[in-house]
């Protein structure tokens, strides 16, 4: 566990998964981050890379080879070391290693980085392709903060709010895959949080790259917390259902699930992103409390 501070807030961030696992205030000691409540849901914040979401049948082609990965891919379980440090801001390095080869035959380095800004956390992602050849990615984030936030609240005291308020396409779901064919335009900007809306899993939205703060409040409670985001083309939003787990996701994605009518070859997989040899990607995002 590596920890970072400055004069409004503390995080801790575990090594095993580059995982937010705590951001505090320091003020009142108001936790903002799900405590991974192993009867519920047993993570915080994993790191989706190098896919989002499931596989069709849990693998995919590339090259004439068959690989299997799980929902989300391997990094939320490796172990990533310290490459740089400060006391407001951490870098976290992962490289591909034979593990990782089994599943995903691309060479890479993944940097996180984590840096304290005021009452604000920077979450910054780069890829790098040290390969000459072309390499195939996704990446996504999952933070899950803590609802309520205060003594006294309830889930249900709090609501998603999205601005700039818009039609978004709302991506349905068949099972664990994201069903395009079946989206539909909302005006979802203002959204009670109940158990009920989860029924059917999380609520994907199309965000095509447009700066995006998605934010949970309650007008009872003195904190809440928002996510924005620039360049994401998706948006997942999900809390666990039926058991209830006292906390809500928003997670940026730079990819998506599979669809049902996916073909399994990697190359034609939505969402899925190529990058040239020596080469990088960046994004990110700032979550802010108060």
């Amino acid at each position: 566990m590596v920890k970072i501070e400055n004069e409004f807030l503390t995080a801790e961030i575990n090594l095993h998964g580059a995982e937010l696992s705590s951001l505090v205030a320091k003020a009142d000691g108001t936790e903002y981050m799900w405590q991974a409540d192993p009867a519920v849901w047993a993570r915080h914040a994993p790191v989706l890379f190098p896919i989002v979401g499931a596989l069709k049948d849990d693998q995919y082609t590339y090259q004439d080879k068959t690989y299997h990965m799980t929902r989300h891919g391997f990094a939320r379980d490796l172990d990533f070391a310290v490459a740089a440090q400060s006391a407001d801001q951490v870098s976290l390095v992962l490289t591909d290693n034979d593990e990782t080869h089994a599943k995903y035959p691309f060479a890479f380095k993944l940097t996180l980085t984590y840096k304290l800004d005021g009452q604000n956390l920077h979450v910054g992602y780069k890829v790098e392709n040290p390969a000459d050849d072309k390499m195939l990615f996704s990446i996504g984030a999952h933070p899950a903060f803590r609802m309520p936030l205060s003594a006294g609240r309830k889930f249900e005291d709090f609501s998603l709010d999205f601005e700039p308020a818009k039609t978004r396409t709302r991506v349905g779901l068949q099972g664990k895959y994201a069903d395009f064919a079946n989206g539909k335009p909302v005006d979802e900007n203002h959204t009670p949080l109940t158990r009920e809306l989860f029924k059917g899993d999380a609520l994907i939205y199309v965000l095509d790259g447009d700066k995006t703060k998605l934010s949970l409040s309650s007008p009872d409670d003195e904190h809440g917390v928002s996510l924005t985001v620039k360049d994401a083309p998706y948006v997942g939003v999900w809390s666990n259902y039926p058991t209830p787990g006292d906390f809500c996701c928003i997670e940026p994605w730079w990819g998506v699930a599979d669809e049902p009518s996916a073909d399994g070859q990697l190359e034609h997989k939505r969402g899925i992103r190529e990058l040239a040899g020596g080469k990088s990607f960046e994004a990110g995002f700032t979550i802010s409390t108060h």
